[in-house]
């Protein structure tokens, strides 16, 4: 696995819901969420595209589930899948 370097891909684009190009957040915690994502991914040495399987799945598990919602269940997830939790 490689590295994510957030700078140089354009991860957030299908995966952050956007308007005029902005991403949409409709509470603090959101871009929290997001933030934690992002630095998890790094500290893991993983590739974006390890933390979006997670979503996806977590998206399929429950469709009535708020999409940053699935988010945080992505993140834990994550988190406990890249050991960076014990």
């Amino acid at each position: 696995m490689r590295t994510a370097d957030w700078r140089e891909e354009a991860f957030f684009e299908p995966t952050v819901p956007r308007s005029n190009g902005a991403a949409v957040f409709d509470a603090p915690w959101q871009p929290r969420a997001l933030a934690l994502a992002v630095l998890s991914v790094e500290a893991a040495g993983c590739s974006w595209d390890d933390f979006r399987r997670h979503l996806i799945t977590a998206i399929g598990e429950d469709d009535g589930r708020q999409y940053w919602d699935s988010w945080v269940t992505a993140l834990g997830a994550f988190v406990a899948e890249s050991g960076l939790v014990a």
